[in-house]
């Protein structure tokens, strides 16, 4: 399977690892593109946009990204997930309640069913 799916949601976990590769991570929204960022040198090529929908960077804590083995550096791929670090790191955090935790999960769910 040439195809992994990166994420910090648990949700696309569930919905997705029966068909596909999954790497869940324990880590925000920055630590997911870092970690996709590093597979990119490594060569995959992204295949969903790491941030895509309308959802300011601030405002959700879960990101999901869909990525292909490729074996060489795909240098769109660098400069798009470098453009999305830089963003996200203009953004300062909001404190998001616990109350809408599942709500962002399942928003995120719904961008890479879209993708898929």
């Amino acid at each position: 399977m040439n195809e992994v799916i990166i994420t910090n949601n648990p949700l696309v976990e569930k919905e997705y690892k029966r068909g596909f590769s999954v790497e869940l991570k324990d880590t925000d929204l920055l630590g997911v593109l870092l970690h996709v960022r590093d597979l990119i040198h490594k060569g995959y090529e992204l295949l969903t946009h790491p941030l895509s929908g309308s959802i300011k960077p601030n405002e959700t804590l879960y990101k999901t990204v869909l990525l292909r083995k490729n074996n060489k550096t795909d240098f769109q791929s660098v400069e798009i997930i470098e453009k999305c670090i830089e963003t996200v790191k203009k953004f300062p955090p909001k404190q998001i309640g616990q109350n809408h935790l599942h709500d962002m999960q399942t928003v995120d769910l719904e961008h890479i069913k879209t993708a898929m």
